[in-house]
């Protein structure tokens, strides 16, 4: 049941209609109906996984309030209830998620030495959105622990946090600091809150049908079979495949942000135009946001806290850690962990330069020149671009050899009427927004102050979708993370 299908909307307003008629006065009554249409949801999906979630939401609510009890009276034993939380997501995540991957490539290793083994067979079903439930319930425990949240008593109000399933399979990570406050009172039907969530979530819809899964037909046809392509065609649809993975998972996250809105709850943003960063460090500022900040909170920092007697090369260490567990986080192949090691390379580059590319954009005015801020904007997009290419490689192998057939064969490339003539108008049509967003032009559509304009650009946008959008398009990208 994806966010883009005609089910998950019958699904939506059956949840909607009691939410705020049957139980708008109830806060509790509100959140157990959440709950149970949360674990529905998540069920539709993989309902064999259903008893790990709420074994997993037991425990972390347990130690929640473990680790509250001893952080004054006994604070050594707080702060082992904590490891403990810490150890336990990281152990679930790692089992279903990574183990498989290393049995088998022991297996393959034993298998060169000649001592033959049956660990090649060897799989674990992953559940679906396990990257972003165990993140959450791992910040809950360390933000417990350090004191900046009270762990909640209410055990429905937990597990509604945890299963919230506008977010539950590919986010945006929530933080209990947060989200959890606002399960804490009733929420009322706002017609601001559910005009404003409609919006967010046609402009997702539009994201996803109009421009990703247009764009898949053609990438997936040179990137799939790249052996038959040239280099011009490898390159046009590697820059398309950056375009539809920011339109797949930021129209995911519109319509899961709209979803939740019209509920009455805020969750975090999730990207804020990264095509227009100027490097790869304000790159990763803007992308995928709420992992971004996670990672940088309870890994980063701490790191480079550990690291600080090193001086500047213990925060370049912290630097390139902390970008290669965001590439792993995505999957267990090796392809992941190089694209982490790629853009860790370039932001300690980033870092190491950074002063005297300050000192030198100050004395010669540069930082708002277009002559400046274009050309670099271009380079940020092709590096993104460049690291792609590793991270959607099947392995290693596949990945150096797309990279070599860059260096040659550059002739008339493999072109796709459908593709070009639906695709890249709204491809125009989403780089002139962002543009517009960024530079604040008093230029509005669907927030303008007119109903009028506002109702005409939610049609248009509707009869793109319609008309043509890929209707028939697949899931998200990132529900396989």
């Amino acid at each position: 049941m994806v966010v883009n299908s005609i089910i998950f909307w019958l699904f939506f307003a059956v949840v909607s209609i009691p939410y705020f008629v049957f139980f708008r006065k109830s806060c509790r009554g509100q959140n157990l109906w959440l709950l149970l249409a949360s674990y529905f949801f998540y069920g539709w999906a993989d309902w064999k996984m259903i008893p790990l979630l709420i074994i997993i939401t037991i425990v972390f609510y347990w130690l929640g309030l473990q680790i509250e009890k001893n952080n004054v009276s006994n604070p050594k034993r707080a702060s082992h209830l904590t490891t403990l939380g810490v150890v336990l997501g990281v152990g679930v995540l790692f089992y279903f998620k990574y183990l498989g991957f290393f049995v088998q490539e022991f297996a393959h290793l034993f298998e060169s030495f000649g001592l033959k083994t049956n660990l090649s067979t060897f799989s674990i079903i992953m559940p679906i959105g396990i990257s972003f439930f165990t993140f959450k319930l791992i910040s809950y425990v360390i933000e417990t622990h350090r004191q900046n949240i009270q762990p909640t008593k209410d055990f429905v109000l937990f597990s509604t946090f945890i299963a919230f399933f506008p977010t539950i399979l590919s986010g945006p990570i929530d933080r209990p600091g947060e989200f959890i406050p606002q399960l804490s009172q009733s929420r009322t039907f706002n017609y601001d809150n559910v005009a404003e969530g409609a919006r967010r979530i046609i402009w997702g819809l539009f994201l996803k049908v109009c421009i990703a899964d247009r764009l898949f037909g053609y990438t997936s046809a040179i990137l799939d079979n790249y052996t038959h392509h040239n280099a011009t065609s490898i390159l046009i649809a590697s820059l398309l495949y950056s375009i539809e993975m920011y339109t797949d998972f930021s129209g995911y996250s519109e319509m899961a942000i709209g979803v939740s809105q019209i509920l009455g709850l805020k969750v975090r943003e999730n990207f804020l135009r990264p095509f227009l960063s100027q490097n790869n460090s304000e790159y990763w500022r803007r992308w995928h946001m709420s992992l971004t900040t996670w990672i940088t909170d309870y890994i980063y920092m701490p790191l480079n806290v550990r690291f600080r007697d090193y001086g500047q090369y213990g925060m370049y260490l912290a630097i390139f850690i902390n970008l290669v567990v965001i590439g792993a986080w995505h999957g267990a192949n090796w392809t992941f962990v190089l694209f982490g090691a790629y853009h860790g390379l370039i932001l300690v580059i980033i870092a190491a330069t950074e002063k005297r590319r300050r000192k030198f954009e100050k004395k010669y005015s540069l930082k708002k020149k277009a002559y400046y801020k274009y050309p670099r904007m271009l380079l940020t997009f092709f590096l993104v671009t460049l690291g792609l290419i590793i991270f959607r490689a099947n392995n290693l192998s596949e990945c150096f050899d797309i990279i070599h057939r860059l260096t040659y064969d550059y002739s008339f490339p493999f072109t796709n009427k459908t593709t070009f003539v639906f695709g890249l108008p709204f491809i125009l049509l989403l780089i002139f927004k962002e543009f517009k967003d960024e530079n604040k032009y008093n230029i509005h559509f669907l927030h303008s102050k007119k109903l009028s304009v506002r109702l005409i650009s939610i049609f248009l946008l509707l009869i793109c979708v319609f008309l043509c959008g890929n209707l028939d398009g697949g899931q998200f990208i990132y529900f396989q993370f």
